[in-house]
């Protein structure tokens, strides 16, 4: 969990470091069991989205920031695992509609998510769809500024606990279905 500037040379097949310059070393990150299993946990999604000689930029700015909120805040881990989840969706493609229904194009009383249509429905169209959540109003403010915020001030919102439960379940299930796999916040030990 160390960031910083590498010169590599090739040989062959096979890169070797030169040198190193430390950037940004996370350290608080190391203090605390639970900060180490969630930045594990993120660390592993990053692993599988991203490639090798591949430009990852945005990846990059949204693993460091996330990386930060765990190290220096006392944020809660859940609500950064979402707010991760949402934004690294919209990153690699996955952006959902959030500005009105996705069936008819409503712009009020959008009180439900659709994981399959992957957005916002309102009360007379989620009806057909089995895959909505219901959402409250605020969860549905936080949705939409997730995805038309920055990576840098990605995490500048607070939730209240049911809103929160409701973006865990919501990142949880999109996260999921979008990646095609299962990811679980496994115990270390």
């Amino acid at each position: 969990m160390c960031f910083g500037e590498y010169i590599l040379y090739k040989s062959g097949e096979n890169y070797s470091i030169n040198s190193c310059d430390t950037i940004e070393m996370f350290y608080n990150i190391r203090t605390d069991l639970d900060k180490i299993k969630y930045a594990v946990h993120i660390t592993k999604i990053i692993q599988d989205v991203t490639n090798e000689n591949e430009n990852s930029y945005k990846v990059l700015q949204l693993y460091l920031n996330t990386l930060y909120m765990i190290s220096e805040t006392e944020t809660d881990m859940d609500f950064v695992l979402s707010v991760f989840k949402i934004k690294l969706l919209c990153i690699l493609g996955f952006k959902p509609r959030v500005d009105e229904c996705v069936n008819c194009g409503q712009k009020e009383n959008l009180k439900h998510f659709s994981i399959r249509d992957n957005g916002v429905k309102c009360e007379e169209c989620y009806r057909q769809d089995k895959s909505s959540i219901s959402i409250s109003g605020s969860t549905w403010a936080a949705l939409k500024f997730i995805v038309s915020s920055p990576s840098k001030k990605v995490f500048s919102f607070h939730l209240k606990d049911e809103s929160l439960k409701e973006l865990e379940l919501l990142s949880k299930i999109y996260f999921n279905e979008k990646m095609e796999k299962e990811y679980k916040l496994e115990e270390l030990w």
